[in-house]
């Protein structure tokens, strides 16, 4: 009996070991430096294709110096065992310009133990790949012997699985076709090719006059270990897939942290890494007023324009009335964690040309959202607009809450075209809504800002807000 109790405990203090050390900070960005460098040398071995960062956690592991500046958005949830996807809310057909541009890309991800290739690469990546092959010549029929395979890495997905997904690959493309998306005209069919750190030989491409397909090759840049940790002679231990959830580990530090003070953070002793890590973080957000924006928020082509979407943090301390670029006057609605309160009911602040609305996290956030936020933005978008104005939404995250607010403009006053339905006089014949068009006026959004990414709670606010009587919308 005691020595059973005896395995237990041993047992129980190695998983508390393993555990201790893969959430030690510096383990997990020496970790993380160890796997740039593997990505970097497959960079090397393929100089003329833009290399990529799935995020989030692909981000740490790309030098922006060597990243192209068009990030992807591949979830290894729309992967996962049974819940396979090609998600119109995460369609990456921004790549797409891009991947025929260069004649191919790498993307870069990562994944815990347990794995050696995380589902996003093995099975997202892939499905995305074979859809919109599919679509192509949905679209093109005339393309008869066009690759419309799913290219699965074997020893990740099993045949049972990958034959289980290729069952739904079919209505998937009809679905993308059917959207308000538009798909370029491929040359070749996409491809999907994986390298890990236990690659021995990298695959070899096609030369640009001898192409059957454009490579989208899957970096995963994390050496698969067991117990997902493994002591190294520099005094860490490594752990796998580091730059993953790095709220639980990363004091404050994010990609964008930790590469501006790279050398910084790397360079510390492993008694000081806290202090240092505590300091640049403090530093990194200590508030700075901008002069002008840092990235320029994102018009809606749909609609010509008329309205744009933005985030808090890239807009100058004081908005202008007019955007480099754009003729007409501009209008803002800011919705904000951190806005200031003020007396009135609805928490709006601002002056003629700005409306400030606070906005509380959680549950009593969701609320506020659609009683107050909603209609308040919405009432005051549609005087703005009478007035011929352009409208920028800004959010804390230029992601969430003002791709909601933009959503419920785009249902409220623009027609199935995208043309303006408000009237000079401030009147608005709006159209009946209903889930379909909603979700059409999202595609809208995401064709032209590929990184919105509505909460569900933010989307079944608006569809509640909209589908709704007007004379809720009224209160």
């Amino acid at each position: 009996m005691d020595r059973e109790f005896d395995t237990r405990q041993a047992g129980a203090q190695a998983l508390a070991y393993v555990r201790k050390e893969s959430l030690d900070i510096f383990n997990r960005l020496h970790s993380i430096l160890e796997d740039v460098q593997f990505v970097q040398q497959v960079h090397e071995a393929y100089p003329n294709l833009p290399i990529l960062p799935n995020l989030r956690c692909g981000a740490w592991y790309v030098d922006p110096a060597i990243a192209t500046n068009e990030p992807a958005y591949f979830k290894s949830t729309d992967g996962h065992f049974g819940n396979w996807s090609f998600n119109l809310r995460r369609p990456n057909l921004h790549l797409l310009p891009l991947v025929i541009a260069r004649k191919g890309i790498i993307l870069v991800d990562s994944t815990r133990a347990g794995k050696r290739i995380p589902d996003a690469l093995s099975k997202t990546v892939p499905i995305w790949c074979a859809v919109i092959n599919r679509a192509i010549v949905l679209l093109h029929p005339d393309k008869k012997d066009w690759d419309t395979e799913l290219y699965c890495p074997p020893g990740a997905v099993s045949e049972q699985e990958r034959l289980q997904i290729r069952a739904n690959l079919d209505k998937w493309a009809d679905a993308l076709v059917k959207s308000a998306y538009t798909l370029p005209a491929l040359p070749f069919p996409l491809r999907p090719l994986w390298i890990t750190p236990s690659t021995s030989v990298y695959p070899r491409l096609p030369e640009v006059g001898a192409m059957t397909y454009l490579p989208v090759i899957c970096l995963s840049a994390s050496k698969q270990v067991e117990e997902g940790v493994e002591r190294r002679s520099h005094g860490f231990s490594y752990v796998q897939g580091s730059g993953d959830d790095h709220e639980l580990w990363g004091m404050g530090l994010t990609p964008q942290i930790f590469w501006a003070n790279k050398d910084k953070l790397l360079g510390s002793d492993r008694g000081d890494l806290t202090s240092v890590v505590t300091e640049v973080v403090s530093s990194w957000n200590s508030h700075k007023v901008n002069d002008d924006w840092k990235n320029s928020p994102t018009p809606v082509s749909a609609v010509d324009g008329l309205l744009l979407i933005g985030a808090v943090p890239d807009m100058p301390a004081e908005p202008s009335a007019a955007l480099p670029g754009l003729d007409g006057e501009v209008s803002y609605v800011i919705i904000s964690a951190s806005a200031p309160l003020s007396d009135s009911e609805d928490g709006s602040l601002g002056s003629e040309h700005v409306l400030i609305l606070k906005m509380a996290e959680g549950k009593k956030g969701q609320l506020h959202f659609l009683q107050h936020v909603l209609p308040e933005s919405t009432r005051y978008m549609q005087r703005r607009l009478a007035n011929r104005n352009k409208i920028c939404i800004c959010c804390d995250s230029g992601k969430d809450a003002s791709v909601g607010v933009a959503l419920a403009a785009l249902q409220l006053f623009f027609d199935d075209d995208g043309a303006l339905l408000v009237k000079e006089d401030g009147a608005a014949s709006r159209p009946n809504p209903d889930k379909d068009s909603i979700k059409t006026r999202l595609q809208w959004i995401i064709a032209s800002r590929p990184q919105a990414n509505p909460s569900r709670a933010t989307l079944k606010r608006v569809n509640e807000f909209l589908l709704s009587s007007p004379s809720f919308r009224r209160k």
